[in-house]
This record gives C-alpha cells, structure tokens and sequence, in this order.
C-alpha cells in the first residue's frame, strides 16, 4: 500500500513538473514565431525592430563583448544581493528586539525604497568616485534591500501566540525564542523575500550602470545596450536584453528552488499535493 502511495506521488510530482516546464515553454515559442510573423508581414527594418532569428545570430557573433559585460553586472549584482540578504536579516532580527526601534527606524527603510535610485544614484557615485564598482554595490543594494527587511519583519513578528506563550512558560531567553521559534517561523517570509531581492539587485545593478555611463573594457551590460541604441544596432541591443532577462530568469529560478529544497519537508508551501 505504502508503495503503491509513493508511485503515485512520483506520478503526480511528474506531470507538475513537465506541466511547469512545458506552459511557459510553449508559450514562449508561440510569442516568437508571432514575433517573427509580425516583422515579416510589415517588413520592419532591423533598426525598428529586428526578428528574432537576427538576434539570435547577433547574440551568438557578440557573445564573447556581452557575456563579459554580462558577468560585470552579474558581479554587482551578486555583491549587492549578499550585503542586502546580511543587512536586511540583520536589522529585521534588530526590528523584533524592541517595537521603540521598529517604530524609529522602520519608516527610513521605507523611505530608503521608495526614493528613486536613478536620482539619488549620481550622488553615491561621486561620492564615490574613486571606488566605481563600489557605488555601483550601493546603488543596487538598495533596491535590493527592503523587501529582505520587510519580509523578514513580518515572518518574525507572525509566530505563533500559543508557541510563544510556552516558551515565555518555560522561561526561554529572548535568544533561546529568536534562534528556536521566531527565526524557523519567518524562514518562509525570508525566502519569499530573497526571490523578489534577487531579480532587484540585478535591476538596480543595471540601473546604476546607465546612471554611471561606465565604459571600457570593466562595461557592464547597462553600457552594452545603451552603446547598441545610439548607434543604432538594435539586434545587438535586443541579444544584451535577452542575455540581461536570462539572468534575471536564472535568478529567480535558483532562488525558488533553493526555497523549495528548505522548506518542502515541512512547509504547507513547498510540499506537494498528494491528492
């Protein structure tokens, strides 16, 4: 009996998967060839808008000019996305030791998102302007930033009254009820929140690039498009869009996944249905 249940979980988990896999497969293929048809049809020159065979072509000539650009940004990224995940755990956990320090300092990291980083990213970077990679950081941390801090607030501040009371029964330390219930109990919120993070810090990395007009041989992807679109080589422009939406993809997937593995052994969330 418990054989024939395993079976068909194994069944079910497979149709889930080939049905998360195949969906957007085909409709991605679908939205290229209308693509296709619509640039055939009006005979759309490649300034305008190029087919996708052209920019695949092109994606696949430049490969070598915009993957290396593309690994500058990801390198931003990856160090913006470490100092949010550090710092936003951090002052959540800070947030839930006392409600006065949540109130005082809780609206600055609301203000901190909501103020546009395209404004304010010219200052960091001459203030930073012997150090550009650096504010580069900065500026994608901060677009990276709140949504750890917000998440992780809500997950700690959302455990449950009846295992909290039990805890203050049996006299737990405040360190004792953070590391053994609220820290386990804000882990879905934590990693709902690297996902959103994630895919921000490659946008704000982008984003301060542009700001940034770095070029050279340290360019970043940001520098790659916009050198495509003043001169006009939109295929080109395209292959460095699509190479910057592939890694914002990748991102996103490989944080799920890694939230799948942590929680699917126990969390409603991840576990599969075993109807």
């Amino acid at each position: 009996m418990l054989f024939i249940r395993r079976y068909k979980l194994q069944k079910i988990s497979k149709k889930v998967i080939s049905a998360d896999i195949y969906a957007p497969l085909a409709i991605g293929i679908l939205a290229l060839v209308l693509w296709d048809i619509v640039v055939r049809v009006n005979h759309l020159p490649p300034y305008i808008l190029p087919g996708p065979i052209l920019v695949f072509q092109t994606l696949i000539r430049d490969w070598n000019d915009l993957f290396s650009s593309l690994l500058i940004t990801l390198q931003i990224t990856v160090f913006a996305f470490i100092a949010a995940v550090i710092s936003g755990l951090l002052i959540a956990i800070l947030f839930t030791q006392s409600k006065w320090i949540e109130r005082s300092l809780y609206p600055y990291a609301v203000i901190l998102q909501t103020t546009p980083i395209v404004a304010i990213a010219p200052l960091i970077i001459l203030w930073l302007k012997n150090n550009t990679f650096a504010a580069l950081v900065v500026c994608a941390w901060i677009v990276a930033f709140f949504p750890i801090v917000s998440n992780t607030t809500l997950g700690l501040n959302s455990v449950d009254r009846n295992l909290l009371n039990l805890f203050q029964l049996y006299k737990a330390s405040r360190w004792q009820t953070l590391l053994y219930l609220r820290l386990p109990s804000a882990m879905p919120y934590f990693l709902g929140g690297l996902k959103i993070s994630g895919g921000l810090a490659l946008i704000g990395a982008v984003v301060a690039e542009f700001v940034a007009g770095t070029g050279g041989a340290n360019s970043g992807i940001a520098y790659r498009i916009l050198i495509s679109s003043y001169n006009l080589q939109i295929p080109r422009m395209f292959a460095a869009l699509f190479l910057t939406t592939g890694s914002g993809v990748l991102i996103f997937v490989s944080l799920s996944t890694l939230s799948d593995l942590i929680l699917r052994k126990w969390h409603e969330s991840a576990m599969k249905d075993e109807k």
